[in-house]
């Protein structure tokens, strides 16, 4: 199938093949003709199916034929500022051969907010942002939202997660009624699945990752070792196989700085990206793994979601992730639009148990490596008391905060004032949280 049988014109057929696209992927051809139609949409595909190009070419060809004179006609909302960056430049792409300049906006956190403002004055066709910016934005003024057309929440999941409840709910406060809604992300939690039926009306469901777990063309690897021992494996690993850039993934920034500096000492290119580093030194670590002056990029989970690196031939699990699902976004940054990769997820003996739960949550079964002269000495240390059990099982505080606001709030006696103040009304509050973005 051609793009043109989508229901593209010559514009987005232009830009689908300067995006390197030959034919539709499936994605991409059960989407693109519903947000054309002005449809909801509801899709969930696999990293790497083409997602982005799904909803911006669509999107592209609406803003230009649009007669509204609206001054914003589709806001895109991304969890992190290296995925918004990412979206705007993919939208900036594929508008290039529209016959009048489309206005686009990408306004992230960590960066002065005055360029975006005034990016923004006289509107905007197409707005990429994070959903904490853009409520600076909105109380600055500097955009309006009340006759947008079309809303799209890429990652939705994360997005309709707990950390961005209470941002995501003042801004879907601030939109038109009538608008239309799209969702895409590599996955659903069941636990979403209900806040999203509240957004959409009358979708079009897209599922294109229900018959397999991960992208068939990554090697999966799960490799047992001592804790203590990672470093001096992963050193290995990218000696053997010779590996031309590793993207590895570390619980905590400590983690990620830790092992980038030992790895510096061995002559070997590292850099880190995490959420306590400066925007500027993100994109910098970022653009300089993109453009392989560095050879190893070890970060925190935000570089897991939609962050596009061509031609990476390996993921390494440092730690394993704490959610399942992230395990797909994780790994998904290999192997992408169709090339072979390989995810090597490290299994220490504490971390063992959580990593069957991972393999029975995605229907793996990996074999487990030993690497010779890394033979793992260590024996899993038992629960603590009040711990919860093993990792993977106990609830997150995340999960507890979900199911007390589930709940209707415990009856708390006041203390003791001499004019007590009526109690507010209106049921649970999402707990106030940092801005994020």
């Amino acid at each position: 199938m051609a793009f043109a049988a989508l229901g593209l014109t010559a514009i987005g057929q232009r830009a689908a093949a300067a995006r390197g696209y030959v034919t539709p992927t499936p994605v991409q051809t059960l989407a693109i003709p519903a947000v054309l139609r002005g449809q909801d949409v509801w899709a969930c595909a696999q990293t790497g199916s083409g997602k982005t190009a799904a909803f911006v070419l669509p999107i592209v060809e609406r803003c230009v034929t649009a007669t509204t004179g609206a001054p914003l006609q589709a806001l895109i909302l991304a969890p992190t500022r290296e995925l918004a960056a990412q979206i705007g430049a993919v939208c900036v792409a594929c508008a290039q051969f529209a016959p009048h300049r489309l206005r686009i906006v990408t306004a992230v956190g960590g960066v002065s907010i005055n360029p975006q403002m005034m990016a923004l004055r006289g509107g905007a066709d197409i707005l990429v942002a994070t959903p904490g910016r853009l409520l600076d934005l909105v109380e600055h003024n500097a955009v309006r939202l009340h006759a947008l057309t079309t809303l799209v929440l890429d990652e939705a999941d994360r997005l309709f997660d707990l950390g961005f409840a209470e941002e995501l709910s003042r801004i879907l406060a601030l939109l038109p009624a009538q608008r239309q809604n799209l969702l895409f992300s590599a996955t659903f939690p069941d636990a979403v699945h209900a806040l999203a039926d509240t957004l959409l009306h009358d979708p079009v469901r897209i599922d294109v990752a229900s018959t397999q777990a991960t992208t068939p063309r990554i090697g999966q690897r799960a490799i047992c070792v001592d804790k203590a021992r990672r470093t001096q494996l992963l050193r290995h690993l990218i000696a053997t196989e010779r590996w031309s850039r590793v993207l590895v993934f570390a619980a905590t920034r400590y983690t990620t700085e830790h092992v980038a500096e030992k790895l510096r000492r061995l002559d070997i290119t590292s850099a880190t990206l995490h959420g306590e580093l400066t925007q500027a030194a993100r994109t910098q670590a970022l653009k300089d793994f993109k453009a392989k002056r560095v050879r190893v990029l070890i970060a925190t989970d935000l570089a897991a979601r939609g962050i596009d690196i061509a031609d990476l031939p390996a993921v390494v699990n440092f730690d394993l992730p704490r959610s399942t699902d992230d395990y797909l976004h994780r790994i998904g940054r290999t192997g992408r639009a169709g090339a072979a990769g390989v995810a090597v997820s490290f299994v220490t003996a504490d971390s063992a148990a959580h990593f069957a739960l991972i393999e029975k949550r995605h229907g793996l079964a990996l074999a487990r490596e030993v690497v010779p002269g890394f033979e793992p000495a260590e024996v899993a240390a038992p629960p603590a008391p009040g711990s919860g059990g093993v990792k993977g099982k106990r609830k997150s505080k995340k999960d507890r905060l979900r199911e007390a606001a589930a709940q209707p709030a415990a009856a708390v006696p006041a203390p003791p004032a001499p004019a007590p103040t009526p109690a507010p009304t209106g049921g649970f509050v999402w707990p106030k949280g940092p801005r994020r973005g």
